[in-house]
């Protein structure tokens, strides 16, 4: 944002999903610091006026938490800056930091101003389109995140150029630093379209930003592309995502992932059943060999640690299986 520009504080509105709102601290909690817009962690302080983003949450090991109906007292619901209304939390997390809202952020003309008001344009046309892979998973924190790092060092590593998204979630800067970190030419997530989560978006703003951030690193000449679809199968925008025939024509093939063997069985027939070409398994499992046995013991495709992923010639494998992950398959790109 220019903050030279003039703008106006609007007190008397709803807050909409995306919507910037000013507030102030008023009690810590869970959070006590906030990530500014270069990635460092800012502490914050009682008293402290935020700039933040209106949204719900979605976090079975956090918070649920739901968009503001006014602008009352709130919570403090990601440390990327989410403002929310808390419903309910893992009993292992402590109460949210209170926010005390002191208007929403209206540009010169008093009409607000929301995050899709500095969402990327539409991409330009690429000439041909890159294989993809989707990481999917059980639910937060199976591993996810760390698979696609993985994958993108792998494809870095044998000289591809990789582009790198994060569908849906909850805004933070971590996982698109991790995936540039790990090589990626290109990393974006949602909020490159305009939302701060995408917990409660309707379902055809999620397929069309997913398609705009995919547009965006095709039309950069990336040799592959690695999404990551947040939370996990059983999680309602994931299914219904998942189930969209324009999802499915962006992906070439899956690996999923998983903290233990029994979700990897369940994960990966699951998305068989949908017709998904699933790849491989890895995630959190992984970090037990004894549970990586009992994976593969019940599983038709193989098991692999980050580590494993992170090797050129296992990486580039998968981009050579695509087209072969499921019965029956032809050995040609589903984007063909």
């Amino acid at each position: 944002m220019d903050l030279s520009q003039e703008y106006t504080l609007i007190e008397d509105a709803i807050p909409g999903r995306g919507d910037l709102v000013i507030a102030r601290v008023s009690a810590l909690g869970h959070h006590t610091w906030v990530e500014l817009p270069s990635g460092r962690r800012a502490t914050l302080y009682v008293g402290d006026e935020l700039l933040l983003a209106c949204g719900a949450r979605y976090a079975p090991d956090q918070f649920e938490a739901e968009l503001p109906e006014d602008l009352g007292p709130a919570d403090l619901v990601a440390a990327g800056g989410v403002l929310g209304k808390v419903h309910s939390r893992h009993s292992a997390i402590g109460a949210p930091t209170r926010l005390d809202p002191i208007g929403l952020l209206g540009d010169a003309d008093g009409r607000v101003l929301n995050l899709r008001d500095f969402r990327l344009p539409e991409p330009p046309t690429a000439l041909r389109p890159p294989t993809t892979i989707v990481v999917v998973g059980t639910s937060m924190n199976s591993g996810k995140t760390t698979t696609v790092a993985a994958i993108v060092r792998g494809l870095t590593l044998a000289g591809l150029r990789v582009g790198t998204a994060k569908l849906t979630g909850t805004g933070a800067g971590g996982d698109p630093w991790l995936f540039r970190d790990a090589g990626a030419v290109a990393a974006y997530d949602f909020t490159d379209a305009g939302y701060p989560t995408t917990f409660r978006v309707p379902l055809d703003d999620l397929v069309e930003s997913s398609q705009l951030l995919h547009g965006h690193l095709a039309a950069q000449a990336v040799d592959a592309v690695v999404l990551e679809i947040a939370d996990g199968v059983l999680q309602a925008e994931t299914a219904a995502l998942l189930d969209r025939p324009e999802m499915r024509r962006l992906v070439d093939g899956m690996v999923f992932a998983s903290g233990e063997a029994a979700g990897a069985l369940f994960g990966v027939a699951r998305l068989q059943a949908l017709g998904l070409p699933v790849l491989a398994v890895s995630g959190l499992l992984t970090c037990s060999p004894l549970a990586m046995r009992e994976a593969a013991a019940g599983l038709s495709v193989p098991v692999y640690t980050p580590n494993d992923l992170c090797s050129p010639m296992l990486a580039t494998s998968l981009l050579d299986r695509v087209g072969g992950a499921m019965p029956g398959a032809t050995g040609d790109s589903m984007l063909a």
